[in-house]
This record gives C-alpha cells, sequence and structure tokens, in this order.
C-alpha cells in the first residue's frame, strides 16, 4: 500500500513540475518588434493639479498583426496607468509570426 501511495504521489508531483514546450517557447519570444506607431498618452488633469509626474511601466502582449492584445502594467502612480494603458492598446508593431511581449515605460511631466 505505502509504495502504490508513493507512486501516485510522484506522478501527481511529476504533472505540477511538466511545462508544455509552447509555453517556454512563447515566453521567450520578446521585445524584437518595431514599434510602427506609437501614440502618446493623454496627461490626466488629476495628475496635472498635483503636479504628478513618473512613469508607468508595463508589457504589451502583441498579436502577430501588430495590435495590442493585452497590457499588463507593472508599476506606476495610480493616476497615471489609465492613461498609459489607453495609450498602449492604440500603439502598433510590425507583423510577426507569433505574439510577443513588449516591455513598455510611458514617461508622464507635466510641463
Amino acid at each position: 500500500m505505502n509504495r502504490l501511495v508513493a507512486a501516485a504521489l510522484l506522478v501527481l508531483f511529476g504533472l505540477f513540475l511538466y511545462v508544455p514546450p509552447s509555453l517556454t517557447q512563447q515566453e521567450q519570444v520578446e521585445a524584437t518588434r518595431k514599434i510602427v506607431s506609437r501614440v502618446m498618452p493623454r496627461y490626466p488633469e488629476m495628475a496635472r493639479t498635483m503636479n504628478i509626474r513618473g512613469s508607468v511601466k508595463a508589457e504589451a502582449l502583441v498579436k502577430p498583426n501588430g495590435v495590442v492584445k493585452a497590457v499588463d502594467v507593472k508599476g506606476g502612480h495610480p493616476v497615471l496607468v489609465r492613461a498609459a494603458q489607453e495609450a498602449i492598446y492604440r500603439w502598433k508593431w510590425e507583423p510577426s509570426a507569433h505574439e510577443t511581449r513588449e516591455p513598455i515605460e510611458v514617461k508622464f511631466d507635466p510641463q
């Protein structure tokens, strides 16, 4: 009985460690595409009145046709995040054979 339980645990543990090859290949493809069209973000009025400056760091998941599929915010002032996301969704990259993850930093300065 103990051998059976041990074998079952090894099989289950092995399933949790298995990473499909497609996931590891996709993660390796990053930051290789050229930006074709970049939209400047609208500076939020609240940020302007509070004199907030800084940057928003994000990662865009870009479809093969160059259109942004998703934006994952990595950091930045909460008042600036939405404006950065809205702008990034309108950016375009050159076409590629597959989806890529592109790191982005959008800087905000009230000047």
